[in-house]
């Protein structure tokens, strides 16, 4: 439920702000404003997110196809920035969300030195914070 509090915050804000718009009369402003918050809510929802898997199970998969395990939560504006980025090649990755799963929030600590900074990608070997569109293509399998 954590990684939703964020949206469900979006979508509450919106509705504080747009319903009395349209209770005053003035749909389009409050039906704006509602629909506005629902666009923000997605965005810092896992929605736009690959689904998700537990931290155990994905270093093991990780392990037996080479595909590189990304760590991110809701709300970061760099994990949806690389989410975007890597578009359809996402699903060629192994992704947690480190606020529903804390052993993928102690793999970010370890590989961090005790930060929780996402996105983290784990490799093989190769551990990258915050890591560039580049970096995190090279890791990926080929199709």
């Amino acid at each position: 439920m954590r990684s939703w509090r964020i949206a469900a915050l979006v979508v509450a804000c919106g509705a504080l702000l747009g319903v009395p718009d349209v209770a005053a009369g003035d749909v389009g402003s409050g039906l704006l404003l509602l629909a506005l918050a629902g666009c923000f809510a997605v965005l810092l929802s896992p929605l736009p997110f690959p689904r998700g898997l537990p931290a155990g199970e994905a270093r093991e998969r990780s392990a037996e196809d080479g595909r590189p395990v990304v760590y991110w939560r809701p709300g970061c504006r760099f994990c949806l920035a690389l989410r975007f980025r890597l578009g359809r090649e996402a699903r060629r990755a192994h992704w947690v969300d480190i606020w529903s799963d804390p052993d993928g929030a102690e793999a970010v600590r370890v590989v961090t030195g005790g930060d929780e900074i996402v996105p983290t990608v784990i490799a093989g070997e190769t551990s990258l914070v915050n890591p560039g569109i580049d970096a995190v293509r090279a890791l990926l399998p080929a199709r």
